[in-house]
């Protein structure tokens, strides 16, 4: 379904937990743009809890997050959904602005997403600089191909002509959702990654037990036998 995601270096695996993680981890923040009910807090929820369900439309922006371990680093995706419904359009480049990854998606069975989708990007090219932002056209709800009013020709000629990456998901099905992710996250760590200050280094906060803390500070502040 769709075309196919572009290659990647070596024989990379999508490892959503390993006991063996890289030395480094980088913060990298991908938003998802797009009208409402095209599919993006789905798309969300596969790529961080590989699982389905009907959501109902996000007010404002939502916020996930999802590891992506490479073969030398490991990408810390700050996933932010935002909503599509028209009186959400002005706060919406709030949550855009310095975003490593863009998706944008429409539903390959309603052409006025697709056309929204053009919007979008045209919003989203006045923000970015070429080469900090990776963007990425997603045509969703694959599943509904016999009611298709996108073709994947008309979905690829409009990323070929605005140079976007292209291809088309199921978030229903989970058809092409993994790929797309760990194709998004090789494309960022290379374009993103590789410039001086593209992305920076997430460090964990250390987790303080309060219970422990509270039971040495009485033990050793003690009066009396």
């Amino acid at each position: 379904m769709g075309e196919k995601l572009p290659q990647v270096q070596g024989d990379p695996q999508l490892r959503r937990d390993t006991l063996s993680r890289p030395v480094r981890t980088l913060r990298a923040k991908m938003v998802l743009l797009g009208s409402s009910g095209v599919g993006k807090s789905s798309l969300a929820l596969r790529f961080c809890k590989d699982e389905f369900r009907n959501t109902s439309p996000t007010v404002g922006c939502a916020y996930l997050t999802q590891v992506m371990h490479l073969s030398d680093v490991t990408l810390r995706f700050e996933i932010w959904d935002t909503a599509g419904e028209e009186k959400y359009h002005s706060v919406t480049p709030l949550y855009y602005r310095g975003a490593h990854a863009a998706l944008l998606v429409y539903d390959v069975s309603k052409r006025d997403t697709f056309i929204r989708a053009q919007v979008w990007l045209r919003e989203l090219e006045k923000q970015y600089v070429a080469g900090s932002t990776v963007l990425w056209l997603v045509g969703n709800k694959g599943d509904l191909a016999q009611h298709r009013q996108v073709s994947v020709q008309e979905g690829q000629s409009l990323a070929n002509d605005r140079g976007l990456l292209f291809t088309e998901t199921s978030a229903l099905s989970g058809d092409q959702v993994d790929k797309l992710l760990l194709a998004v996250a090789h494309r960022v760590y290379e374009c993103v990654g590789a410039q001086q200050g593209g992305l920076s280094e997430w460090q964990e906060t250390p987790h303080v037990d309060l219970r422990r803390r509270n039971h040495l500070f009485a033990s050793c502040c003690k009066v009396g036998p």
